[in-house]
């Protein structure tokens, strides 16, 4: 992962890497006079169609919200229908996503979820291993600041001598999303406005978007409006717009080697 803070991240107009907090799934069945379990069993089609348009679009990394450190204090019921269905997509959803390219991580604090539910990520993580097309990312008993805390103490776990003075560049590598780069973009659906202890470290230079759409009404329409808000951004990284447009025309004045001459070079080369 490349730090935002450190360095100037490449910026296209396709995100590579999206987050998103899948908020509204109750509100959305009280409205409808149903319980609130029906919204997250609901949200699960949601969760499909998302990681379907992002692989159409080239996203090359989804990480999704699904249940936070703070989620134990709702009532048991909810808890219990929120682990129930995170065992139903490991355990019927894994064949497709495999069969479509997606990588699957599940990160956060694991310990606290049985054994069975245990064996289902570490089984589902190694058969989605070798996949390309899409990462996805389910964070589950995840907070940012436990994120934060678990790579301090395995950073000072490995490299004891850091104890007294470490850089960025030393603790990154421990974050519980190393392998990915920092959200490009981040969506909130449901109408609330925060992160809620949501990726506190990489979300540093990302671009917000809110919307008022239950989780459940989620779909490819809704994910586009976020895209071309995102395109409608300037990312700055801490420089002036000044700055960024020099970058830009120096960018598009850079010699570009066409391809049959660049084969040459290196034919001559070897």
């Amino acid at each position: 992962m490349t730090s935002s803070t450190q360095t100037i991240p490449e910026v296209s107009s396709i995100p590579r890497h999206v987050a998103i907090i899948m908020d509204g799934n109750g509100r959305w069945a009280t409205r409808r006079y149903l319980p609130r379990v029906a919204g997250h069993k609901r949200g699960v089609e949601a969760v499909r169609e998302a990681v379907r348009a992002c692989a159409e679009r080239g996203i090359e990394y989804l990480t999704l919200f699904a249940f936070s450190s703070e989620n134990w204090r709702r009532p048991e019921e909810e808890v219990s229908v929120l682990i129930q269905l995170f065992v139903m997509m490991l355990e019927q959803e894994i064949v497709k996503l495999h069969a479509n390219g997606i990588k699957l991580r599940v990160v956060g604090d694991l310990a606290r979820f049985d054994r069975k539910l245990i064996e289902l990520i570490q089984k589902a993580e190694t058969k989605t291993a070798g996949n390309r097309k899409l990462t996805l990312t389910i964070c589950a008993n995840y907070g940012g600041r436990w994120d934060i805390m678990q790579a301090t103490r395995a950073m000072l776990a490995a490299r004891p001598e850091l104890a007294t003075s470490f850089t960025e560049a030393e603790l990154t590598p421990y974050l519980s999303m190393a392998y990915a780069p920092e959200p490009d973009l981040f969506i909130r659906t449901g109408g609330e406005q925060r992160i809620s202890n949501f990726l506190v470290w990489q979300l540093a230079y990302s671009e917000l978007w809110f919307t008022e759409t239950f989780w459940p009404d989620f779909d490819a329409r809704t994910l586009d409006q976020a895209i071309v808000s995102y395109q409608s951004r300037e990312r700055r990284f801490g420089r002036t717009s000044e700055q960024v447009r020099e970058a830009e025309r120096r960018e598009d004045a850079a010699p570009r080697i066409a391809p049959a001459a660049s084969l040459r070079a290196m034919s001559a080369d070897k």
